[in-house]
């Protein structure tokens, strides 16, 4: 059972960040350093394992993008600090994999949405951040990159068709030296409705 009411997580979480990043004045560097600290300060105190700790982690990076947007930042240009800060922060708390790329690249890409942020961008920052961070958790630059190019299409396709247009052209393009592939098809509940 969770220590903390997950109602409370996402607001919990932007004022942590924006708490960290306000005495700070030039975030870019820092960022990736606050938002490791907001993960291990949400998850501490919880004995949440699976689905239930990656529902924290994709909760304390809802907060965070909203925080960064509170403080005046670009969603889109903290993606790839957000990633790699919520990388790092959740390998030190538990254990960090796909599913952790995955669902912080859609949590980055919904939030970028919610806050009137470049879902492209975004998209594209949350695949850099995932090579970057690759190796920390044991995978190859594209298995990351094809983890986060997997949650940030599954996020847009529940955004928009114009969102999942955008994030496709995104992934036209090589990312940081790598060429990305979604390995498998995602399907979004507009697509599972019947007609």
């Amino acid at each position: 059972m969770v220590s903390r009411e997950t109602e409370d997580l996402v607001p919990e979480a932007r004022n942590h960040f924006v708490g960290a990043i306000r005495g700070m004045g030039d975030i870019t560097g820092a960022l990736a350093d606050a938002v490791s600290n907001t993960i291990v300060h949400m998850l501490q105190g919880t004995r949440a394992v699976g689905a239930e700790l990656l529902g924290l982690v994709v909760g304390t990076v809802t907060g965070t993008v909203q925080g960064v947007a509170e403080v005046g930042e670009e969603v889109g240009s903290a993606a790839r600090s957000i990633m790699v800060g919520t990388i790092r922060g959740t390998q030190s708390v538990g254990k960090a994999g796909v599913e952790t790329v995955t669902l912080t690249a859609a949590a980055l890409v919904k939030g970028a949405s919610e806050v009137g942020g470049d879902v492209a961008e975004t998209a594209k920052g949350a695949i850099e951040g995932a090579i970057a961070s690759a190796r920390e958790i044991g995978l190859s630059a594209e298995d990351a990159a094809s983890a986060a190019a997997s949650g940030a299409i599954q996020a847009a396709g529940d955004i928009s068709t114009t969102a999942v247009n955008q994030v496709r052209n995104v992934l036209a393009k090589s990312i940081s030296g790598v060429k990305v592939v979604v390995k498998e098809p995602f399907r979004t509940e507009r697509d599972e409705r019947p007609a």
